[in-house]
């Protein structure tokens, strides 16, 4: 995550406050095709000099560690699996007798993810892959165990793993690649909401009929959001896919944007699902206490066969634009998951350190079932951006350098509008309406009555003293990327922000 532009850095770079707004200069735009460009109207103004010292210090610390594809390569016309593991430096897997990577603590803490009562009962996240893996509920009751997490098991109802075809019997063959991918799907489903139920869809290939046919059937057996980790190239199939099986309104389907840098994959370009890139997730000095960069590996990029939704208003890309949101991704700083049917086709078992957007998308689809979201579409992100941390540096391929595929103030390719600040996400999105913390209502744009001692002194949308996370939603919002409203001031740059990660209008 990377901080605003506070009032000091803009006067530095010699830009004029005026009347509670900036004025900067803009650059001037030819006509738009799906190259890279700027885009004034999405992104705002690009800064390159958004990360403070300590996000910069962070992201450059990370120690950069070798890692493969989980999965052996597809055939043409198959879909591969989105998982990457960590290696030794000669390639080989050496699992490790205990736990390392990111923890659940880690990433509940880092995306603000509500646990506990403040979570609704009876949520189920499904799990789309391929192939079967004979010890994915054994695997899961170890990783559970190791965290502190309760069990979740056939036997008490928290668990199921089914074909395609519903069958709990009849399952398909055994891939130690793909076993790997369902190892660390449930792992990432246990660490963002281990009070939901984890329903394991198993398709007979990776193919996208069968791929398809088993999100149809997550969808059958009341699933309330599904991730799906895996794609492939787009093609002349590609629209009539979308209509048969990622078609599901009320359920909130994620897609991973896929491993290999700049350039668009399906299903994540379906017009349907909201696609998920990646980012390097690492602790940092801010108030946030963690800091993201775009992942060098996470996908992005224009679709040459979905149209562009209403709701993307990116002017560089002619039709629909990956990605939406992100999580983390990286190998680099990935996550602990615990698989003994085989790490990857080289067959190692054990606790190993796994990354991919193959974990960006179940813990983005987990995030929004824990927050009550689970029945929203790919539009809600665009509408709620102050409900995501936005992602403002670090570039995943070439392609001159803009936003398709380098990380900037607003939205981008690589990281879309961003990642999840849970909290926000089920306080509604942004917006500042509802009941605070502190007991009281917000009306007129911020402003807090009653109930409390956390209360504000000034509307959103008025200069004055440093408002407290407390005040509301949308204070909350936006000093969780600018602490400088909340520790400071909140000044004319705060104001300025409002409607990008508030949701509302200044007038």
């Amino acid at each position: 995550m990377s901080t605003p532009k506070t009032a000091s850095s803009l006067r530095k770079r010699g830009l004029l406050l005026l009347g509670g707004a900036f004025l900067m200069a803009l650059p001037v735009l030819g006509t738009a095709s799906c190259v890279g460009t700027e885009d004034p109207t999405e992104n705002g103004s690009v800064d390159d000099e958004r990360v403070s010292t300590s996000d910069e210090e962070a992201l450059s610390a990370i120690t950069k560690h070798p890692h493969k594809a989980v999965c052996a390569d597809a055939a043409p016309g198959f879909a591969h699996c989105h998982a990457r593991i960590r290696t030794d430096a000669t390639g080989n897997i050496t699992p490790l007798v205990t736990p390392s990577g990111l923890t659940p603590a880690n990433i509940q803490a880092a995306y603000a993810i509500p646990t506990g009562a403040a979570v609704p009962a009876g949520l189920t996240v499904a799990i789309v892959d391929a192939y079967d893996d004979p010890k994915a509920e054994s695997d899961l009751a170890v990783y559970r165990s190791q965290f502190g997490l309760p069990a979740c098991t056939t036997a008490n109802g928290c668990f199921k793993k089914v074909s395609q075809t519903g069958s709990t019997t009849a399952l398909p063959a055994t891939d130690n690649g793909w076993a790997g991918e369902i190892a660390l799907d449930v792992d990432m489903v246990s660490a963002a909401c281990p009070t939901c139920k984890i329903l394991l869809v198993e398709a007979k290939s990776a193919s996208m009929a069968d791929l398809g046919a088993a999100v149809n059937r997550a969808a059958l057996l009341g699933a309330t959001v599904i991730s799906n980790s895996y794609g492939g190239g787009e093609d002349s199939t590609s629209l009539s896919a979308d209509s048969s099986y990622f078609n599901h309104p009320g359920i909130a389907i994620t897609v991973s944007s896929g491993d290999d840098g700049y350039g668009v994959e399906y299903p994540a370009s379906s017009a349907h699902v909201i696609a998920v890139g990646g980012t390097s997730l690492t602790k940092s000095t801010n108030s946030r206490g963690w800091t993201e960069g775009a992942w060098g590996s996470a996908g992005s990029g224009c679709s040459t066969k979905i149209a562009k939704p209403s709701f993307q208003t990116d002017t560089g890309c002619a039709k629909r634009m990956v990605a939406d949101v992100s999580a983390v991704a990286d190998p680099n700083t990935g996550v602990a998951v615990y698989n003994t049917q085989g790490g990857s086709a080289a067959g190692a078992t054990g606790w190993a350190v796994y990354g991919g957007t193959s974990a960006s998308s179940p813990i983005v689809a987990s995030i929004l079932a824990a927050t009550g979201k689970g029945s929203t579409d790919n539009s809600w992100p665009y509408a709620h951006k102050g409900a995501f941390y936005d992602v403002t540096s670090g570039s995943n391929g070439s392609c001159s350098g803009k936003y398709l595929c380098t990380s900037m103030a607003g939205y981008d390719g690589p990281t879309g509008i961003g990642t999840p600040n849970g909290a926000v996400v089920a306080a509604g999105g942004g917006t500042s309406s509802g009941t605070t913390t502190g007991g009281g209502t917000t009306t007129g744009g911020g402003t807090t009555t009653g109930g409390g001692t956390n209360t504000c002194s000034h509307a959103d949308c008025t200069t004055g003293a440093k408002l407290t996370k407390t005040c509301d939603a949308c204070a909350t919002a936006l000093c969780a990327v600018d602490s400088y409203c909340c520790s400071t001031s909140w000044d004319s740059v705060c104001v300025s922000e409002v409607p990008t990660y508030c949701n509302e209008t200044c007038n």
